[in-house]
């Protein structure tokens, strides 16, 4: 029997009459089960999803599995034919062998049929979490939850009037949000290992973690923004010189130099829960994290109410980018209740449902509520949001991406945290595991 999962976050004003949703018949209500990754935003919309409970006469169970655990749960949930889910929020990355495997529903008919525009979506989140082939209009999802690495900073530590002395006097400019990555590589060597409050601080929790994903969405923020490119723009599938230019080689060699410069003790495989962590706790002058965290600093007496500030992944001698997160939401092909998991869809892609799931702390992805008037002063990190969205890269969404993943994780820490070999040697290597795996999937 599928059970509830009950946690909820504090919201008002979500329930509304009990009537049918405009258009759709629900002659037979179902029990809908949504997967997802556990977390706040999971928890805010089982509050939310209470409204389409009440509209649809449909119930909704939730499925909600550790980030470490999530990805494969879920994908093997879909590879071995399961029928635990209806609904889906899956990783970017999955995208491309959920379509090809045939195991989410193609969209693009439901979309016409309902007159939802994925024009209505900010493009990087169509691109990232709903089309297959890439930039092309096939729709295997819906823009679910928006997210993107940035950064959050003690405010109230940079602007204590005799740490701005001190680092002015050091570098001969003000102590604020970073324009560079130099800028920010500074700063972090800047509070290594100060004594503020009695108690010794350092500069930057950043994304280090080897076993899943973790120091790949770090490092990426470098790279990209010193040259970094998957693959040649004109010619699919062919690395050399790409993966492993000048700038990425620089730019793997600046991650690293800030690891060693910033970092606090014991941050070797960190990721997400390690960086809020040593953030909350006092630790670090500035953390690294999914956008998701943010509500969270703020809700936090130690770190909110003034206490944080928060600024996009700043730009390198390329550009300025920053890696995607979030996911968008799927039907499963497995479902049987595919009918009903499309209500689901059609309620979701609502423009006032939307505005609610920012209110309740989630992160939509549709234009009319973040370019909406006042957006920006709706959270201390409404702006810082929007700005991060607008520079994003994502990783290798091909169906082979796991084994994609899996040698970049593993070459990244050898030289970043376990000190093996170049940086360029790094980077040849994983051009070489990359042909081997376009290779066996006859791309090359």
């Amino acid at each position: 029997m599928k059970s509830k999962f009950l946690n909820s976050v504090a919201a008002t004003g979500l329930l509304a009459s009990a009537s049918m949703l405009g258009g759709v018949s629900a002659a037979q209500s179902a029990d809908l089960t949504l997967c997802w990754a556990a977390w706040d935003p999971a928890n805010a919309l089982v509050e939310l999803s209470k409204e389409f409970e009440a509209q649809s006469g449909h119930s909704m169970s939730f499925e909600f599995v550790p980030w470490p655990n999530f990805a494969d749960r879920m994908l093997n949930e879909l590879n071995s034919g399961g029928e635990l889910c209806d609904l889906l929020i899956g990783d970017s990355q999955w995208i491309g062998g959920a379509a090809e495997n045939g195991q989410y529903v193609k969209l693009n008919d439901f979309f016409d049929k309902e007159g939802i525009s994925m024009d209505d979506f900010l493009p990087a989140t169509v691109t990232g979490y709903a089309e297959w082939p890439k930039n092309t209009p096939n729709y295997y999802a819906l823009p679910a939850y928006a997210d993107v690495v940035g950064w959050t900073y003690r405010k109230d530590w940079f602007e204590r009037p005799e740490i701005q002395a001190e680092f002015k006097e050091k570098y001969g400019r003000d102590l604020g949000v970073p324009a560079t990555l130099e800028e920010l590589q500074q700063i972090g060597e800047f509070f290594q290992g100060r004594e503020i409050d009695g108690k010794t601080v350092y500069g930057a929790a950043i994304y280090t973690e080897r076993g899943s994903e973790g120091i790949t969405m770090g490092v990426t923020n470098a790279l990209y923004n010193y040259g970094f490119l998957y693959e040649d723009p004109e010619n699919p599938y062919e690395l050399e010189g790409f993966v492993n230019s000048d700038g990425a080689v620089a730019g793997l060699e600046f991650y690293k130099k800030l690891y060693e410069t910033s970092t606090p003790p014991g941050a070797s495989d960190a990721y997400m829960s390690a960086n809020i962590d040593a953030y909350k706790s006092g630790q670090v002058a500035m953390q690294m994290n999914f956008a998701f965290i943010w509500p969270g600093v703020e809700a936090d007496p130690n770190t909110g109410g003034g206490k944080s500030g928060y600024f996009a992944n700043p730009a390198g001698p390329a550009g300025q980018f920053a890696q995607l997160g979030g996911q968008g939401i799927s039907v499963v092909a497995n479902s049987d209740n595919k009918d009903a998991a499309l209500e689901y869809i059609k309620w979701f892609a609502q423009q006032e449902v939307q505005q609610k799931w920012w209110d309740v702390g989630g992160a939509p992805a549709m234009k009319a509520v973040l370019e909406a008037p006042g957006f920006n002063d709706s959270q201390p990190f409404a702006k810082t949001f929007l700005d991060s969205m607008a520079i994003v890269k994502d990783f290798w969404a091909e169906p082979a991406y796991a084994s994609l993943l899996l040698p970049m994780q593993e070459r990244i820490h050898n030289y970043v945290v376990a000190g093996q070999g170049s940086a360029k040697e790094a980077l040849d290597g994983l051009v070489k595991d990359w042909d081997e795996v376009f290779e066996d999937e006859g791309k090359k």
